[in-house]
């Protein structure tokens, strides 16, 4: 991607990027995890439950969808325990980044465009992650699972990452994988880009736009898009 330090519309958008399936492909660890947690705990899991699920908090997962237990307690430890495995999984496994990830990064980090990360995520995760791909400068500004109240498809995530750059949702765009994300991003009153990654387009059709990956497009693209 070319670099144009100069550019006059640089300020006027931020991106906000959610993180599993948008700029990590970390699906695969991600129902390993489940599956420990629930191998460990003697809990069931049905077929087809994390295509469902990723994407959401599991504080909404564990009770809502999985009905393993409806105490707070029981929850916030069950929960805990599966970003344990996550991160035991990384460790073994490692991560990739996902197709156009550092080419953006680059690129929007050059042109000083508001950037965040806004993912039902824990920091924890999101930390290791960008230490281990040596993404962290282009990604100054997280909201992760810890720093709001309540998860996806709710627009609380991406309001308070808006409000943290300082854009007004008008000028933000979304980047997301999953339905409870895309719909976050509508509510939120922003534009929302939906990326393949993990759904079928069908599945993400609300979205204003839907590609690939961030490999598909690029800033300069979206930004025309975004102010033709």
């Amino acid at each position: 991607m070319e670099r144009d330090e100069t550019s006059p519309r640089a300020t006027r958008w931020a991106v906000l990027f959610d993180w599993d399936g948008v700029l990590v492909d970390s699906s695969r660890q991600h129902e390993e995890s489940w599956h420990r947690l629930a191998r460990e705990e003697g809990l069931p899991l049905f077929p087809g439950f994390f295509l469902q699920t990723f994407g959401m908090k599991n504080e909404w997962i564990i009770p809502q969808i999985l009905h393993w237990t409806k105490d707070p307690e029981e929850i916030t430890r069950l929960s805990l325990r599966k970003e344990v495995h996550f991160r035991e999984i990384v460790a073994e496994t490692g991560l990739t980044l996902c197709p156009g990830a550092w080419e953006w990064g680059q690129w929007l980090a050059g042109r000083a465009v508001p950037t965040a990360i806004a993912s039902s995520s824990q920091r924890a995760n999101i930390d290791l992650a960008l230490e281990k791909l040596a993404l962290r400068p282009f990604f100054p500004t997280i909201v992760a699972a810890e720093d709001v109240s309540r998860g996806k498809p709710d627009p609380e995530v991406f309001l308070a990452a808006a409000d943290r750059l300082g854009v007004p949702p008008h000028r933000c765009v979304v980047f997301e994988d999953a339905p409870a994300g895309v719909e976050a991003g509508k509510r939120a009153g922003m534009k929302v880009v939906a990326l393949t990654t993990t759904r079928a387009p069908e599945a993400l059709r609300e979205a204003d736009r839907i590609i690939a990956d961030l490999g598909a497009s690029t800033p300069s693209e979206i930004e025309r898009w975004l102010f033709p």
